[in-house]
């Protein structure tokens, strides 16, 4: 049998990619230079000290994507990708973004690829209820490509946002007895897609043609992976008017495992998370992987989202409330896990107790 596949076998070493991280601690120097003051570290970025307010400044990328827009020559969503994850990683702080600018990279400015990728932009910032102010596009034809000729590009978006200093989620009073709430993902979002091509897909090695319909599923592959990313800023703010966030997740890169920053910042706690609910795309995923050698329920729970793009952790006696409150803004949201007196992560996957820390 083939060797097992994981996200770093896929081009995504995570051990080297903590270690290159190392190198971030030397920006902590530039700190002093804050004009009010120096920037807070938070579980999941910096926070920015403006007065009695704080400004959230994040930036991020698609991924490889906008590999999987060029194989259908579909452009016109990827841009909501773009903006969903930025501004999911700003309100993580309990900030409401502000401002959006965007840079693009491309072989060459193609009107019409352009076009479309800003069908995509204008819609995700009228989701996150946020103005784009600004971007760039660069032609650099030289150093990017693509599956299409002349289709190759890049996208990365920059979000501020702002919030007062009692609103800010610190994640630091986090303790046994709190709850996890989890917000439903749209599917695959944008994280575990250098591995899901591989496997799903026959140009990387996988065993499907783009416009297959697997069983499970009632449209296309690729429309399928290709879903936007959920954009959760209204429904976190929302509940933030009237209930207390202890903790939010933004359920990215590593997934399940990332909730270790929280651990940090409230020592003695850990977290069992009980209602795992994968959408049919990642069954699929670990099924086709089989042949390949098979993706572990570990991997798969520091990969994938695995059906809850977002979470908060508020504390028990709120249960009730906050999954009204966000059930009436129209996302789905149920109880996830539970915050527990030991210093691990656990997760409940397909009837077994898998330990990610």
């Amino acid at each position: 049998m083939s060797k097992e596949l994981t996200y770093a076998n896929s081009g995504v070493d995570r051990e080297l990619r903590a270690k290159a991280k190392l190198s971030l601690k030397s920006l902590e120097q530039t700190y002093q230079y804050g004009a009010y003051g120096e920037a807070e570290h938070l579980p999941y970025g910096n926070i920015i000290p403006l007065g009695d307010r704080y400004l959230d400044l994040a930036v991020e990328g698609v991924g490889t994507k906008v590999l999987l827009a060029q194989l259908a020559e579909k452009y016109d969503t990827i841009g909501v990708d773009g903006v969903a994850m930025v501004v999911n990683d700003v309100i993580r702080s309990g900030a409401k973004p502000l401002s959006i600018v965007d840079n693009i990279h491309t072989q060459v400015s193609d009107p019409i690829l352009i076009g479309e990728l800003m069908k995509g932009l204008v819609k995700g910032a009228a989701h996150s209820n946020c103005m784009i102010t600004g971007g760039e596009i660069g032609d650099v034809g030289e150093i990017i490509a693509g599956l299409r000729k002349g289709k190759g590009f890049d996208m990365v978006v920059a979000c501020i946002g702002e919030v007062d200093e009692g609103n800010v989620i610190r994640g630091n009073r986090i303790k046994p007895g709190d709850i996890v709430i989890g917000l439903r993902s749209s599917g695959l979002h944008s994280n575990g897609i250098s591995l899901a091509r591989k496997v799903l897909f026959k140009v990387w090695g996988g065993i499907f043609d783009p416009y297959d319909i697997p069983d499970g599923l009632d449209r296309e592959l690729i429309h399928e992976v290709l879903e936007p990313t959920k954009i959760y800023v209204r429904h976190l703010l929302e509940v933030m008017r009237t209930h207390q966030v202890k903790g939010a997740v933004h359920i990215t890169g590593d997934a399940y495992a990332k909730f270790d920053r929280l651990i940090k910042a409230s020592q003695g706690i850990g977290f069992d998370f009980i209602n795992i609910k994968p959408q049919p795309i990642f069954d699929i995923i670990q099924k086709s992987a089989k042949r390949l050698g098979g993706v572990s329920a570990e991997e798969m729970l520091k990969t994938f989202n695995l059906g809850w793009g977002f979470a908060l952790v508020v504390d028990g006696s709120y249960e009730d409330n906050v999954l009204d409150i966000l059930g009436k803004t129209g996302i789905e949201a149920e109880t996830i896990g539970n915050v527990i007196s030991h210093p691990k992560i656990v997760a409940l996957y397909k009837g077994k107790k898998i330990v990610l820390r």
